[in-house]
């Protein structure tokens, strides 16, 4: 006897499976497809189906059995997957598979408290008609399953408790273009709300998540990064706790400045007491982080710097390790460690490094970020002081100390604060950069808090998108696409609010930006360029996309002073004197690209002299691994683990297959095929040479390629004097290998990685 399956529909009751039904959405969501079978998908579902299933898990069944399908063979599975989710949406968010138009969706989620209630002002009926008439809705038919799974999981708007859907994708692209260019004139505003909306939706352009998710919702913080400095004073201190809470309760990741509070056995008060040390108000910054959760799905998360010759640095060093006690361990933040010219000549001399409390010698922490020859002076000097307290220790073993945390944990971090400085936007004699931010990839300058409301401090934020190498075809295609993401991300930063006046003032006087790259891979499989086996030629190639690239951002945001003034602060940065990143770059880079000037810098560098910029900074690699995955792209600059990835998250198993697999697979560089992380790093300095923030730099490893499958230390320490060479500012993660396969594990918290154990590069926070 056969069964007939009974369907619980919404409103409770129920009816038989519809078969023929069941088959129109099957071969809608395969159509054009080449390389899949609708008969595939019903016959994986089916053996799911039961008796009293509902409409809904019936709608998931058939996305899981296409996802399950996904492989090297059968790969266009993934736009199956993505239709049917498609769909899915279609019903949830219109009740039907016809989208309503957008001033009613407007409405209707301003009526739900989802939307911004002033959205519906920003245009009249008629500018909403045409914006209608921009949208194109068929763009969501050709997103990928894992690009649909993280739409509806972390950026479409929704209630976060029921996980009932209130938008689709495409109406999320229009609308975040239709809030940021509400404010332009009437004249323009709705060409560049076609534009930004054809940039984000066709990803020429890619978004991080504060702004995906928070840009035409109440939520005005879209900045993905804040750089919080903490002085040597009980109130600073407490200061930069409050400021740490508030931000993270606003889902920003938190770079802090913290290598200047003294050490510990410092006598306080003429000896009448002496100081407890830094590590009990790194537990204390500890705290503050973790004291929000982000959405409820994950604790906050830091990266705290400070520099490699405080007095507590042995001790510094091995926070992050899993051995020890709680008592002697703050496990659950990452780590920046400072260095600069003198003491890389340490290590190559065989020499020591002395160890001081940055209290003790006054004047040598600001010298280290803002006056190099200063620094060597007082260091020296007080290195000949018998009455100071210090430690000398050899620097190959404090160097050594520093590559073995970072290889064990992978999350001790590297900073150069004199190729920050030297090569970055701003004269570090009146704006330094003393810090990072959560991801290794920001350099804005920042000034300690008295208190939470202090006007004197400075919060850096940093703003975030990404331009899409992958789209590029050649290097006049980079101006439009600049243009747009500098205006976006600077109307951004006078729409959102901000929680601090310390971060506001500072905001307005800089106005910093950070646009990045992704499928940069891609780019490299495009040309037939390896990461392992880069040539000359292949470097010069990606050093004059790099040279497009940041001369039309700088372009663009020269051509904005014009329309909207320059920034207050301009006397502080180097464009102001008509100075541009690829003037500072370490001239030791020559060896590996002869320099050129293929655009009209002169021209550009009179524009800068004469009107200005807009914005201080404008460019930065951070990781981007969500957005890479929503815009079917290779993630940031990284070469990929697998052609076909494989991460597992609280969404489910989801499956990534690099961009044109069949025509390219041999063409790509897979991350644990190389034997040494020195191309890569090539690279990274060519792009850095273009750069007046920082990248996100990881190096990785697979042991197989060493002999008894042990990383010398002589192979660590090389790669990090290279990248020091060429101009390198801050390291990342660390990868090691362990042939566990390519499944990343998308961690709900930021608990301290096992020995060996990977991370997936992903930051909530900062990650675009």
């Amino acid at each position: 006897m056969i069964q007939i399956i009974q369907v619980t529909k919404r409103d409770g009751s129920q009816e038989p499976m519809d078969v023929d039904k069941l088959h129109k959405v099957v071969f809608h969501a395969c159509n054009d497809i080449t390389g899949v079978s609708p008969s595939e998908v019903e016959i994986k579902s089916q053996i799911q189906f039961f008796s009293g299933i509902t409409s809904k898990e019936i709608q998931e069944t058939l996305i899981k059995a296409a996802a399950d399908l996904i492989s090297e063979e059968t790969p266009n599975y993934q736009f199956v997957g993505g239709r049917l989710i498609n769909y899915g949406l279609r019903k949830e968010v219109y009740g039907g598979y016809t989208p309503c138009t957008v001033k009613e969706l407007v409405e209707k989620n301003i009526d739900r408290g989802f939307y911004d209630p002033e959205l519906i002002s920003y245009y009249n009926d008629e500018e909403w008609s045409k914006i209608d008439g921009f949208i194109k809705h068929a763009r969501d038919e050709d997103l990928t399953y894992v690009a649909m799974e993280q739409l509806r999981g972390k950026y479409l708007c929704q209630n976060r408790v029921t996980g009932e859907i209130f938008e689709t994708p495409q109406m999320c692209y229009i609308l975040i273009a239709a809030t940021l260019f509400h404010d332009y004139p009437e004249e323009t505003r709705l060409q560049y709300v076609k534009d930004y909306y054809d940039a984000i939706s066709l990803h020429d352009i890619s978004l991080p998540t504060p702004v995906m998710a928070g840009v035409r919702t109440p939520q005005r913080q879209f900045s993905s990064c804040v750089l919080i400095e903490t002085d040597d004073s009980l109130d600073s201190i407490n200061a930069t706790s409050s400021s740490i809470v508030k931000y993270v309760s606003q889902k920003a990741g938190i770079g802090i400045g913290g290598g200047s509070i003294r050490a510990i056995g410092t006598p306080i008060r003429k000896g009448d007491a002496y100081h407890t040390g830094i590590i009990p108000f790194y537990k204390m910054f500890q705290a503050a982080t973790k004291s929000c959760s982000q959405g409820g799905v994950r604790g906050g998360a830091a990266t705290i710097y400070y520099p490699i010759w405080h007095y507590e640095a042995e001790d510094l060093l091995v926070l992050k390790n899993n051995k020890g006690t709680e008592d002697n361990r703050v496990r659950h933040m990452d780590y920046g460690v400072q260095f600069n010219k003198v003491m890389y000549e340490r290590l190559i001399t065989g020499g020591d490094i002395t160890l001081f409390s940055p209290s003790d010698v006054p004047g040598l922490y600001e010298a280290f970020y803002a006056d190099q020859d200063e620094f060597r002076r007082l260091y020296e000097t007080a290195e000949r002081n018998t009455r100071l307290r210090k430690k000398k220790i050899p620097a190959a073993e404090l160097f050594s100390s520093f590559m073995e945390e970072r290889k064990n944990t992978g999350r001790i971090y590297l900073q150069n604060v004199d190729n920050a400085n030297e090569h970055g936007s701003f004269d570090p004699k009146l704006a330094p950069i003393r810090q990072s931010n959560l991801c290794a990839e920001i350099d804005l300058p920042t000034k300690p808090l008295t208190d939470v409301n202090d006007p004197e401090g400075e919060i850096s934020l940093c703003t975030l998108s990404a331009i899409n190498w992958g789209n590029v075809r050649c290097v006049e295609d980079f101006e439009k696409a600049c243009d747009l993401a500098v205006r976006g991300l600077d109307a951004l930063l006078d729409y959102q609010n901000y929680p601090i006046l310390a971060a506001q003032l500072s905001t307005e006087k800089r106005r910093p930006i950070g646009v990045g790259i992704i499928n940069f891979a891609y780019w490299m499989a495009k040309h037939d360029l390896s990461y392992q086996d880069i040539t000359t030629e292949g470097l010069e190639l990606v050093d004059e996309y790099a040279e497009a690239w940041s001369y039309y951002l700088i372009k663009a945001s020269a051509n904005l002073a014009v329309e909207k003034g320059n920034i207050p602060g301009i006397c502080e940065t180097k464009y102001g004197s008509g100075i541009t990143p690829n003037q500072t770059y370490k001239k030791d880079l020559d060896e590996l690209v002869p320099h050129k000037e293929r655009q009209d810098w002169k021209g550009l560098r009179e524009q800068l002299k004469e009107t200005g910029i807009r914005n201080s900074t404008l460019m930065a690699l951070m990781p981007s691994e969500t957005s890479a995955q929503i815009a079917n792209a290779t993630n940031g600059i990284e070469p990929p683990r697998s052609l076909i990835s494989v991460k597992q998250s609280k969404h489910g198993v989801l499956k990534q297959v690099v961009p044109e697999y069949r025509r390219l697979k041999n063409k790509y560089d897979l991350l644990w095929d190389q034997k040494s992380p020195e191309g890569y790093l090539k690279i990274m300095a060519v792009l850095q040479k273009y750069i007046d923030q920082g990248i996100s730099v990881n190096t990785s490893y697979n042991p197989v390629f060493f002999e008894d499958e042990k990383i010398p230390m002589s192979v660590l320490l090389q790669h990090l004097l290279m990248f020091y060479k060429y101009g390198g500012k801050q390291l990342y993660y660390f990868n090691t290998y362990d042939g566990q396969g390519e499944i990343d594990v998308d961690k709900m918290s930021e608990e301290p990685l096992a020995q060996g154990e990977e991370d997936d590069g992903e930051c909530e926070s900062c990650t675009i």
